[in-house]
């Protein structure tokens, strides 16, 4: 009977398994119903804690439970996050994915916190996965395009489609291997472009380092996919960090690098090549011993390197490094003495500036006047390394230009030519059809003017292995006039007419005694916008329109009562006077705008010190009560809650919103907070600005092709580079300047969309515009820019000469043959602030075919 004695033990186990199960589904049901609980009483961490339980002993639940997993997850991580538990957060969002694996939101929404947190590498991971989870996820779609420019900057592309430039590399590692320089490494990879032309020259050993995670994961795929993999070994890590025989066994004869920049030496190529020296690299040949083989000694492509430079004038450079008016919107900006940008070579210059900043010359809207001839900054040799240990304590140089054309010295930009060996050389001059930039140098004293005949002086210098340029003073006449000391108004360039010369210095030692010397540092961009004059004056109207209507309504309704104050909020980006020119509006006491002096009540949403303390400082200048001027985020617990009532029982008047970045797109959460705003005004009170027209044409521009992705394999020499890269293609190219950008208009400017802030039932997210074709060619991008309509009767241009900000476009994926008189459907999609446009060509067009449009936002949208 051997079934007698097996029935009962299976019995027993059925037992205890149904036991097992009724008690784990009574602890998932309790758990969920606590993770309900904890919710309503807005206990996201023990919510949490429950969901964990439940969903991991009950897995079938998953999916029913889903929503409210992400919702408890995300409220979660934001308390975690405001709390500084940073490890907690991350934390958590693992034991979120191992429940839900694939999916793309919470994958997204981690990537989201990583890239606040500064992790791009890995931000761009988790956002790559959700697109493979859905790719046709909006949010994932616009985070991996952000974070692409990133982690793969747009020069990229320009350098890897700069055919030139890649064949002369070649041409110089083909002769260097020919050579007898066997061993190889290639220090800052990118790609592995120069490594595998090592390879394919003959070398026998070539190794890559790559410290971009990204970058050398890219490097990995691009060697993969040439064959590549076995015979070239890639090390992610800093070259810095590489040992022998711990990364690589032996030294090698040949580095072959391009780590610099539009300054030269920004990227560290000094040293690294230092390091390289002493570390990596056999020792240089000894002239000594003639016989010695290429395949025992070491040396570096490039060789050197030659540093050329020029003295300008460029309003487009001023205009972003100086304050260029005295005056603003009604303003005295005269309180605040000299305002400079980041970007100063000045010996006594605070540890924030950079030395230089870098612009394509051959772009800048205006151009640009040469000064002076050209002169040569510097000569340096990559294969001496005595040389290189001894640049940055070299003695300071000091050079002398001669003024050629009178004009403002604006700047000195730079160049170099890269001596790749004896044969083949690099330019990056503005002359040349190159990919690189070039560095400028902005001059920042506003005494400038210089004529023929002038000597300008100039200091050259390696700090901190930075290459530094520094005009420091200019000679007439026989007379030195020191730039530093002219700053200060202790000196001052001679005018020609010298009883003009004696009253200005009279007039300046008076101004000097009642106004003492102050100099405050804003961002290049903060300073472009205050010489935006056009800007300023249109708000100055539109706000002026607003509170003489406001004021003479409410005097109708109040008349034998005190008007009660204006209430104006600016929560523009970064340093605004919008709010300073509203209140000092309340103080004009001219009979014909009925405005009450003081009765404007104006809050900015400045933070930052010195930001306050300049307005502060105009405020008194221009006669308006400190009380009239106060700073929001002060009165707010949470710098999050920025839209709030400006008291218990008081609505806005006007809020002042920052609606374009200056990059040329659309603020993230614009409408967003356009919502919040509208709910925060009284009757009768207003957004600035109060409706947006989005504006763009068709255009052909090879520019923007060689920008936005590899061309095919005939630039990157027959390797196979371009699918791989190209991955961090991105369709909206930003900071440009249309005026200037190398392109056919092929259709006259066109209306695209219109975001109306003051009222949301106007506005929709998908609209179908048609374009008439004016002149054939290859539709390659849709520029497009802004009328920003502050009210029904001031608007400004982000297209503008004075405009200080710059344009965008979307680049198509695929060229579009057009012909003229053909028409062009553009399909405009808006998502969260991001453009989308895609356009196809139709024939069967007509003049009188509708435009079709999407439904209406809802107010819930």
């Amino acid at each position: 009977m051997p079934n007698a004695n097996t029935r009962p033990k299976r019995t027993r186990r059925h037992r205890r398994t149904q036991r097992e199960d009724a008690a784990r589904n009574e602890l998932v049901s309790r758990s969920l119903e606590s993770a309900q609980q904890c919710l309503f009483s807005q206990d996201y961490g023990t919510a949490f804690v429950h969901y964990l339980l439940a969903l991991n002993l009950a897995p079938a639940l998953r999916d029913f439970a889903n929503e409210s997993f992400r919702f408890t997850l995300f409220k979660w991580a934001d308390e975690l996050d405001s709390l500084g538990r940073i490890q907690d957060l991350f934390d958590c969002y693992e034991q979120a994915m191992e429940l839900f694996p694939v999916d793309e939101v919470i994958v997204n929404s981690m990537g989201e916190h990583l890239f606040r947190m500064g992790f791009r590498d890995e931000a761009a991971g988790h956002f790559y996965k959700a697109l493979k989870l859905r790719p046709d996820f909006p949010e994932a779609k616009e985070n991996f395009y952000r974070v692409a420019n990133w982690l793969v900057e747009r020069w990229h592309f320009l350098m890897l489609n700069d055919h030139g430039r890649n064949h002369k590399y070649q041409l110089a590692i083909k002769k260097a291997v020919e050579g007898g320089c066997s061993s190889v490494l290639d220090i800052g990879t990118g790609t592995g472009i120069l490594g595998m032309c090592a390879k394919m020259a003959g070398a026998a050993e070539v190794y890559a380092c790559e410290l971009s995670k990204t970058m050398y994961e890219l490097a990995c795929e691009v060697l993969s996919a040439n064959g590549m993999a076995n015979s070239i070994k890639i090390v992610h890590l800093k070259s810095l960090d590489m040992e022998i025989p711990k990364d690589i066994p032996n030294r090698v004869s040949l580095v072959v690098t391009e780590t610099v920049d539009a300054g030269l030496f920004g990227e560290g190529i000094i040293e690294s090549l230092i390091h390289a020296w002493k570390h990596l690299l056999l020792p240089p040949p000894n002239f000594r011993e003639p016989l010695s083989s290429p395949s025992q000694t070491g040396r570096v492509i490039p060789a050197g390197a030659t540093v050329f430079g020029v003295a300008v004038q460029c309003r487009e450079i001023r205009r972003h490094h100086r304050l260029c008016v005295s005056s603003l919107g009604g303003l005295d900006l005269s309180a605040v003495g000299q305002i400079y940008s980041p970007v100063s070579c000045s010996a006594d210059t605070e540890d924030s500036t950079e030395p230089y900043t870098t612009e394509r010359l051959s772009r800048l809207r205006g151009g640009y006047l040469q000064l002076t001839q050209t002169f040569t900054a510097l000569n340096i040799d990559f294969n001496n390394v005595q040389e290189l240990e001894g640049l940055c304590s070299r003695e300071v140089m000091q050079l002398r230009l001669c003024v050629t054309q009178e004009g403002i010295l604006d700047a000195l930009a730079i160049w170099f030519q890269l001596h790749l060996d004896q044969d083949n050389h690099l330019s990056t001059g503005p002359q040349e059809d190159t990919c690189w930039e070039q560095a400028i140098y902005p001059v920042q004293s506003p005494f400038n003017t210089v004529k023929c005949g002038d000597e300008i002086l100039v200091e050259v210098s390696c700090k901190d292995s930075y290459l530094r340029l520094c005009c420091v003073a200019i000679v007439r006449d026989g007379h030195t006039f020191h730039m530093d000391n002219v700053t200060k108004g202790s000196s001052k360039i001679p005018n020609a007419n010298p009883e003009s010369e004696l009253c200005s210095a009279l007039a300046g030692l008076q101004t000097n005694q009642e106004k003492p010397s102050r100099a405050f540092m804003l961002e290049s961009t903060e300073i472009a916008l205050l010489n935006n004059t056009a800007y300023h004056n249109s708000f100055q109207r539109a706000m002026s329109k607003l509170l003489v209507t406001l004021t003479s309504t409410r005097r109708s309704q109040e008349s034998n009562t005190e008007l009660d104050p204006i209430y104006v909020l600016d929560v523009s980006e970064g340093f605004s006077v919008l709010s300073l020119m509203a209140a000092q509006l309340g103080f004009d006491s001219s009979e014909d705008n009925h405005i009450r002096p003081g009765l404007v009540q104006a809050y900015s949403s400045v933070e930052k010190e010195h930001h306050q303390t300049m307005l502060r400082l105009l405020a008194k200048e221009n006669g308006v009560l400190e009380s009239a001027l106060e700073f929001w985020l002060s009165h707010v617990e949470d710098d999050s809650a920025v839209f709030q009532r400006p008291s218990i029982e008081k609505l806005w008047s006007a809020i002042i919103l920052d609606c374009i970045e200056t990059c040329g797109l659309i603020r993230q959460k614009l409408l967003e907070k356009a919502t919040l705003a509208r709910c925060l005004l009284e009757d009768g009170g207003q957004i600035f600005p109060e409706r947006i027209v989005i504006h763009g044409m068709l255009v052909e521009s090879d520019t923007l092709l060689l920008e936005s992705a590899v061309q095919g394999t005939e630039p990157t020499l027959g390797f196979n580079i371009a699918p791989f890269i190209n991955q961090f293609t991105v369709p909206v190219h930003m900071f440009l300047d249309l005026s200037t950008l190398e392109c056919t208009h092929l259709s006259e400017p066109v209306e695209l969309f219109t975001l109306d802030l003051m009222n949301n039932t106007a506005n929709y997210t998908d609209k179908e515009v048609k374009v008439q074709v004016s002149t054939s060619g290859n539709l390659t991008a849709i520029p497009f820019w802004y009328q920003i309509h502050l009210d029904s009767e001031q608007s400004v241009s982000t297209y503008s000469e004075d405009s200080h900000w710059k344009q965008a476009a979307v680049v198509l994926q695929q060229p579009l043959a057009v012909s003229r008189g053909e028409w062009v459907r553009l399909s405009i999609r808006l998502h969260k602030s991001s453009i989308s446009i895609t356009a196809v060509k139709e024939e069967w067009l007509g003049a009188d075919d509708v435009i079709r449009e999407a439904e209406p936002l809802t107010s819930d949208s």
